[in-house]
């Protein structure tokens, strides 16, 4: 499956910004189920410095400030990927046997997972929230099985509603008020894993979305999308979509993975003035096979 995704995001102030400084994940990583033949990043006003390189997790990364006087700041980004299936094998061991060897990591691999056991601001470890992941992992399940009810669950308890949070609502508000969207699911189920003491991820990507039978793509009509990956041992890191409940496969495309939200925002960054500003991004992940196109 071959996809190109724009992704535009544009900033408006209402007073000129004489500077800012911007670090932005928007390329694509290479992955055994992915690869990407093309990446292009426009940004304008033109830049006064950009530079591109690796972030602590190994996902591509690019800088860049701009030192002159601007009303605004349009940022696309341009990929051309290539998602190929995958033949996984999901046998796991006892979810229990997983925490034991992340208490004590004596493989780089288990010390790389590691780090991704301990909570963070936005997947508070809470008595709550352990409680309600106790309901999948039952002892002596393997962790794959219990991963995959857990994801179930969210699913059915949860509902979709981008009115009732931010980016900055608290796992806690989430999980009492059980609306949210796709980041506050992948958090809480963060969260889930991580108060047993399991390593996961957080993965910030794209998810390929369908017309209703009739109609055509609408352009940018797509967005952002997140779900978590877990460590499960000899199986590797197995992705499931909590928003979705599925394992995710030729429709999704990795950008980036960390430990939360705020190591893989798309655009964060710091601006000298700007008074009230406002925000728009349109995300169009297109199939570039024409059949699949009218499907």
């Amino acid at each position: 499956m071959n996809y190109t995704v724009t992704h535009t995001t544009k900033y408006t102030y209402s007073d000129a910004v004489p500077v800012c400084h911007n670090v932005v994940h928007l390329e694509p990583r290479p992955l055994p189920s992915q690869k990407y033949h093309d990446f292009r990043m426009l940004v304008h006003p033109e830049p006064f410095d950009i530079r591109s390189g690796k972030d602590s997790f190994g996902n591509n990364e690019t800088y860049f400030s701009i030192e002159q006087a601007h009303l605004g700041l349009t940022v696309t980004a341009v990929s051309r990927i290539e998602v190929v299936p995958t033949d996984r094998q999901y046998e796991s061991p006892a979810w229990e046997e997983i925490v034991e060897q992340l208490k004590t990591p004596k493989q780089e691999e288990l010390l790389e997972a590691s780090v991704f056991a301990f909570p963070t601001s936005h997947t508070s470890v809470l008595p709550e929230i352990r409680e309600y992941a106790e309901v999948s992992f039952t002892p002596g399940r393997p962790v794959f099985e219990a991963s995959q009810e857990l994801t179930s669950r969210i699913h059915e308890d949860f509902q979709y509603d981008p009115r009732a949070t931010n980016v900055s609502t608290p796992i806690m508000d989430v999980f009492a008020s059980r609306r949210g969207v796709c980041q506050d699911f992948a958090h809480l189920q963060l969260a889930c894993f991580r108060s047993l003491g399991l390593a996961a991820k957080y993965v910030s990507g794209y998810l390929r979305t369908f017309p209703p039978p009739g109609h055509a793509p609408l352009r940018g009509a797509d967005a952002s999308h997140a779900w978590v990956s877990v460590y499960c041992g000899d199986a590797g890191w197995v992705d499931f979509d909590p928003t979705n409940n599925m394992i995710p496969a030729m429709d999704h495309i990795t950008i980036a993975w960390g430990r939360d939200y705020a190591d893989v925002c798309p655009i964060r960054g710091v601006i000298l003035g700007g008074g009230t500003h406002n925000m728009r991004v349109s995300v169009d992940v297109a199939a570039e096979d024409p059949e699949l196109d009218e499907i």
